[in-house]
């Protein structure tokens, strides 16, 4: 009976060892928890003199990744005035939600929000689904195509109007490795499904290098074009920024 109780007890311990070895193979193996990383930057720049201006713009961004879903957001705005007259005046903010099927093809669902007080638009709200695909998914550079649509509802000067539109988008980022620097450049186009003639590009372009662990210096130049602007406003808009960045 003794010799019955002691290899039960036996049994037990080795049952109890190999069941902790198990637990902590699975927590060492365990794929780490994504998490966001955030960045914002500041860019201001002041004159006085002959001329008497400032420009301020602020660049909010966001985004976590895992193996199946993608989020991304950001807001950026921009205030200036020229001899007391007012130049500047849009904000700007965006969500997208990635989906990924397979490693390098997804599907996405996009929101997007514009006021630009100089080009007169109250308000240009946008929202639809697409696909994009990953030509380039490595370590340190990223290049997506993206294909969809969007409702579009906007307020220019005092006309009200909603419309649907197509949209393509091309994405890229490279990210040199040890040195905190990167590029990065982005070009969407949105026709009018029903009008071609009504369309938008935007684009940007720009490189940050690093300063500091979490620091770093950027200098980017952003691209609005609307065929059909508000009433007595130019089609093309141009913003250059240089700003210190912080990585959270």
């Amino acid at each position: 009976m003794k010799k019955i109780i002691a290899a039960i007890i036996v049994a037990a311990g080795i049952t109890a060892a190999f069941a902790g070895t198990s637990t902590n193979l699975t927590a060492a193996v365990a794929p780490p928890k994504p998490k966001w990383n955030s960045s914002a930057s500041l860019g201001f720049t002041l004159t006085r003199g002959n001329s008497d201006t400032a420009l301020l713009a602020l660049k909010l961004q966001t985004d976590r990744k895992d193996s199946v879903n993608e989020l991304g957001f950001g807001a950026d705005g921009a205030y200036g005035e020229n001899d007391g007259s007012e130049n500047a005046e849009t904000l700007h903010g965006f969500g997208q939600w990635n989906r990924l099927f397979t490693d390098q093809f997804y599907g996405y669902m996009r929101v997007e929000g514009l006021h630009d007080g100089i080009a007169d638009i109250k308000y240009r709200a946008m929202v639809g689904p697409g696909a994009g695909y990953y030509l380039l998914k490595e370590t340190n550079t990223t290049l997506a195509v993206e294909g969809g649509g969007s409702m579009v509802f906007e307020r220019l000067g005092t006309n009200d109007s909603s419309y649907a539109t197509l949209r393509l988008a091309e994405r890229f980022e490279h990210k040199f490795a040890g040195h905190g620097t990167r590029v990065w450049q982005r070009v969407e186009i949105q026709p009018q499904v029903d009008d071609f003639n009504n369309y938008i590009v935007n684009a940007e372009v720009g490189v940050e290098a690093g300063i500091a662990k979490n620091l770093s210096l950027q200098t980017y130049v952003d691209d609005s074009y609307a065929n059909q602007p508000a009433p007595g406003r130019k089609k093309n808009d141009v913003k250059l920024v240089s700003a210190i960045s912080c990585k959270f």
